[in-house]
């Protein structure tokens, strides 16, 4: 692979930084971390791994929206399914306050990379995050509840 691969994405690094001064101007000086977009160095080479990272939170979030969503009718389904989630996790409501915490919590923080100004908190760290939790979604406590709510990765079909 090597250098040859990394290229200057001059038009898209323009584009991603209007967007991002726009988002900045609208959140009126409550913005969180860095503002750094990597897009022709070693964490994203090219305009096309910029658009790929992109495209992967829908392969994100489309799990953790569908499990909450579907909490309700799990805790409807049997009496045995709700005894387990009211002992283990308290209430549907509860759970999907502890998945949606722990998500924006962790999924955030700056891990998954070597240092921070890699994974850090710029707008690719984050992704770098997302996806480091989700790495480690099985040892999450609720995890059961995303393989009942039929959870069969990140990287799967979403039905």
């Amino acid at each position: 692979q090597g250098l040859n691969r990394v290229q200057h994405s001059p038009r898209i690094g323009s584009e991603m930084e209007r967007i991002l001064q726009s988002v900045k101007t609208k959140l009126q000086s409550k913005w969180e971390g860095s503002s750094v977009v990597h897009l022709g160095d070693h964490n994203v080479p090219n305009a096309l791994m910029f658009i790929d990272k992109y495209t992967q939170v829908e392969r994100i979030l489309n799990p953790i929206v569908l499990c909450i969503e579907k909490l309700p009718q799990l805790y409807a389904s049997s009496k045995g399914i709700r005894k387990y989630l009211e002992s283990s996790f308290g209430s549907v409501e509860h759970l999907s306050k502890m998945i949606l915490s722990d998500f924006f919590r962790s999924a955030f923080d700056g891990s998954g990379a070597d240092n921070f100004f890699d994974a850090g908190s710029c707008i690719d760290g984050r992704l770098t995050s997302a996806w480091n939790w989700c790495s480690r979604i099985e040892r999450k406590p609720y995890f059961p509840a995303f393989l009942l709510t039929g959870f069969t990765g990140f990287d799967g079909k979403f039905e």
